[in-house]
């Protein structure tokens, strides 16, 4: 017996006129030089309704090829977009779903992955631009926050509806990254439905420079600012002058909930990978935030169908402009 080919379209008429003159599957294989079961599976999976037919049999062995799933090999320009993209800290799965939104070849992220492990392998440093994410929460202290209360804060209990369905721009979360010896901070401030992230520099976690920063950083959104959500912390003392000058109402989460705010606290480890726990702010300028800032927000997100936050809020405020 040879090895094993594909069945050509002629021993396929062969199959049929042997079965029309009695001849078994032992006696057709033998025939064709080919293994009985080879025979066999082709007549039990290309058989229709009246039987084994050559070309009907042709045309279903035709379908199950274009079904099975091919594989894609990385061109040189496909490894070069690829690797560009990962040292800008999108991760496969973002290179992957991208390429496919604006219609441009690609591979699975699964592949990317083993391009990464293999370079890694070879002595390359790709896989140092693989995000990876922890964080550490404050432990409960008898389940009372000792951070102190904040005048007249409005409970996220009262915050609308509408808020949680995120079918509007407009509703923010807001939160502080605090740096090397609780020197230093940077506020961070996310739109929910977009995913945008703006953020400054400020010299402390203290209400006034925190609230200027985000009087500042919000006050170009001002036709897309609905509500604000913030931690307990005392740096958001002054909510009632954010909504005086933004008209955004601001509402403050329980403590020790950080999932009220689940998406600043994501966005904020993302931050951290530019930034890590360590980092002297001090020794920062706005223009490295701005860079890490702009880098997240042009990195197409999933959740996005794999669009970039800059793309979403672009896209809302040309509406609001029109």
């Amino acid at each position: 017996m040879s090895s094993y080919t594909q069945i050509t379209y002629e021993e396929r008429y062969q199959i049929y006129t042997l079965l029309k003159i009695g001849k078994n599957q032992s006696e057709i294989a033998e025939f064709l030089g080919r293994d009985k079961s080879s025979i066999s599976r082709e007549i039990r999976r290309n058989k229709g309704k009246r039987g084994y037919r050559p070309r009907q049999a042709q045309q279903y062995a035709k379908n199950r090829q274009k079904a099975v799933p091919k594989y894609k090999a990385m061109t040189d320009e496909m490894i070069q977009s690829i690797e560009s993209e990962l040292r800008h800290e999108w991760s496969p799965e973002q290179i992957s779903g991208r390429a496919k939104l604006v219609g441009r070849p690609t591979v699975s992220h699964e592949t990317i992955y083993q391009h990464i492990w293999k370079d890694k392998q070879q002595g390359g440093d790709l896989y140092k631009s693989l995000r990876c994410q922890g964080k550490k929460y404050q432990k409960r202290r008898n389940g009372k926050s000792t951070r102190g209360a904040i005048k007249n804060a409005v409970s996220i209990d009262k915050r609308p509806k509408a808020v949680d369905e995120m079918k509007r721009v407009g509703d923010w979360e807001i939160d502080t990254v605090i740096g090397k010896n609780h020197k230093g901070a940077i506020v961070t401030i996310v739109e929910k439905k977009t995913r945008f992230l703006t953020a400054a520099l400020v010299s402390s976690k203290h209400a006034e420079p925190v609230t200027s920063a985000t009087l500042t950083l919000l006050t170009s959104f001002k036709g897309r600012l609905h509500t604000i959500t913030a931690d307990n912390g005392k740096e958001f003392a002054y909510h009632e002058e954010i909504t005086e000058k933004l008209g955004a109402k601001v509402y403050f989460a329980h403590p020790y909930s950080s999932w009220e705010r689940g998406l600043n606290e994501n966005t904020n480890g993302l931050l951290r990978q530019y930034f890590p726990k360590g980092t002297d702010f001090t020794q920062l300028t706005q223009a490295e935030i701005d860079f890490a800032v702009a880098r997240i927000n042009n990195r197409p997100r999933k959740v996005l169908g794999f669009k970039t936050a800059t793309e979403m809020m672009d896209k809302s405020l040309s509406r609001l402009a029109a």
